[in-house]
């Protein structure tokens, strides 16, 4: 028996005293009398409306914190974006001050290294999604309705947004780690000292590489995920290419493309930005780095998704 063990002891006899119960303890240990009497002399038992005041008490304190917490998060995310889109508007009106051999290399490693593991995980989903759909149409005999699913789902909606997730696991997390060690290991610092901004070095070739590099992954995206559903469509539901490539001319409009080539560069700036933020908001050590990498990750993901679904909703609602 341990010290818990001897506090619910204690407050089980209490309680059956209070009901008016005799109660006696018989045959326990030297040891563990004398551990019940040091914990009902310096640990008295509670009394039964104690309990959920002390707890009422302890949330009323703890809210206050928690949503001055949330606040001051709020507004240093704010601030973050705000000082991201000015130092991007000053970039744009003077194109030389934008480090361009960082942004390359920003679309090198996030863009042409992630070719091989984008190209695979849509061609595996572009499958997947044909031989799912090609089950259902063969029972209705309308096996060339494949490459309206396959098409569209892809073009629109699953290929943008199958990317952006990747790249939120693959480069966001790359972000925040490497900003994250630059502060742990005070190099910002050093940065800051020479006069140089850590916005313009560390932040917008971020930005603007990963801007530049998602909508071609996504179109890269596109046409190997719609190469894995030609496969099952001719493999499944005997449609040739010839007849795959010509109903996708004639049921997949231009515009499905375009929207979601159109959701990418917001996607890249979402993962970028959350990225980069995360890695400024790193205080302690090594766990603090992979806690807020971590974070970065999660973020991301949610606020794509977030707004892939708020883009589904709008261009529902206007019939695009």
């Amino acid at each position: 028996m341990d010290t818990g063990g001897a506090l619910m002891l204690l407050r089980c006899i209490s309680d059956l005293r209070r009901k008016g119960q005799q109660t006696s303890l018989q045959g326990l240990k030297p040891e563990f009398t004398e551990l019940l009497r040091k914990i009902e002399t310096h640990w008295p038992a509670l009394e039964p409306g104690e309990t959920v005041p002390r707890r009422r008490i302890r949330w009323a304190k703890a809210l206050p914190q928690v949503m001055r917490s949330r606040r001051a998060s709020v507004l240093r995310a704010l601030a973050f974006l705000g000082e991201s889109t000015i130092a991007l508007g000053r970039s744009l009106i003077r194109p030389r001050s934008i480090r361009w051999r960082a942004l390359l290399r920003i679309v090198e490693l996030d863009g042409v290294r992630a070719l091989p593991i984008t190209g695979l995980l849509t061609f595996l989903v572009g499958i997947v999604i044909a031989y799912q759909a090609a089950e259902q149409l063969r029972k209705f005999g309308t096996n060339i309705f494949i490459v309206d699913l396959v098409g569209i789902s892809l073009l629109r909606e699953i290929a943008p947004l199958i990317v952006a997730i990747l790249i939120a696991g693959r480069s966001g997390s790359a972000f925040a780690a490497e900003i994250g060690t630059m502060k742990v290991t005070e190099e910002l610092d050093a940065v800051q000292t020479l006069g140089i901004s850590p916005m313009n070095l560390l932040v917008l070739p971020r930005v603007i590489g990963l801007v530049i590099a998602l909508p071609l992954l996504t179109v890269f995206a596109d046409v190997v995920g719609v190469f894995g559903g030609m496969l099952i469509a001719l493999g499944e539901l005997n449609v040739s290419f010839a007849e795959f490539i010509a109903r996708f001319e004639e049921a997949v409009p231009l515009r499905h493309l375009l929207i979601g080539l159109g959701k990418a560069p917001f996607f890249a700036a979402i993962i970028a930005l959350v990225g980069c933020y995360q890695g400024f908001q790193i205080r302690g050590g090594v766990d603090d780095v992979g806690r807020h990498t971590t974070f970065s990750v999660v973020q991301g993901i949610f606020l794509v998704i977030v707004l892939d679904a708020i883009c589904s909703i709008l261009l529902n609602l206007w019939d695009l």
